[in-house]
């Protein structure tokens, strides 16, 4: 009788943690439909402050920098809820600079932009910038960037803050850089900036659930 009341018990106590445990994975688990508002829509960005790309601790800074694109609804875990289809980096009278002379980036797009979780109490998105593909000119310095850049999406302002960490985009080829950026680099991509759907003051929501 003991025998069979321990047995009683450890299924139940197993029961119990496999339960528990379910529990715990499906609280975790990550927004996997994205409403974009308005959706399909394009959108417009502009900087809110200086764009800066970090490569070897020299700051590469951007006082003007705009993008434009696509935005959409999507369903997945991450999800691609826009596409960057032009991004510039200065402009004529208000260069890119840098300690080794002027910057001149040009982007190779579409980029994208990726939602991976969703904060409902604060209407703030997390996920990146992907399929970065930039080459940037610096002197006779000549230098391509790819990968992705972390960032966060607030539905309020409209704020694309983007704050890559290191890892996120490497060098991948340079020309008479030397020392200053070699392949294999791990440059920091940060900046903010401010969407709006295109030709209006209208600013983008994206909220994510779970089906």
């Amino acid at each position: 009788m003991q025998k069979s009341l321990r047995k009683i018990a450890l299924v139940a106590g197993a029961a119990t943690a496999a339960i528990g445990l379910t529990a715990g994975t499906a609280s975790a688990v990550p927004s996997t439909v994205w409403t974009v508002t308005p959706s399909p829509a394009n959108f417009t960005a502009a900087n809110s402050g200086n764009i800066v790309l970090s490569v070897n601790g020299v700051p590469m800074t951007c006082t003007t920098s705009g993008a434009s694109g696509t935005m959409q609804s999507a369903t997945g875990n991450p999800a691609t809820v826009a596409n960057i289809n032009a991004i510039n980096f200065g402009a004529s009278g208000s260069p890119c600079t840098s300690v080794l002379g002027n910057v001149v980036t040009v982007a190779t797009t579409p980029w994208t932009v990726v939602a991976a979780d969703y904060n409902a109490t604060t209407g703030v998105t997390t996920g990146h910038v992907g399929n970065v593909d930039a080459n940037v000119t610096v002197g006779a310095c000549k230098f391509r960037v790819t990968g992705k850049a972390s960032g966060t999406y607030t539905n309020s302002t409209g704020a694309l803050a983007v704050n890559s960490v290191s890892g996120d985009l490497t060098v991948v080829s340079a020309t008479n850089c030397g020392a200053a950026v070699p392949v294999g680099a791990k440059p920091t991509f940060k900046g903010t900036y401010l969407v709006k759907q295109t030709g209006s003051t209208v600013i983008p929501k994206i909220v994510g659930s779970n089906p």
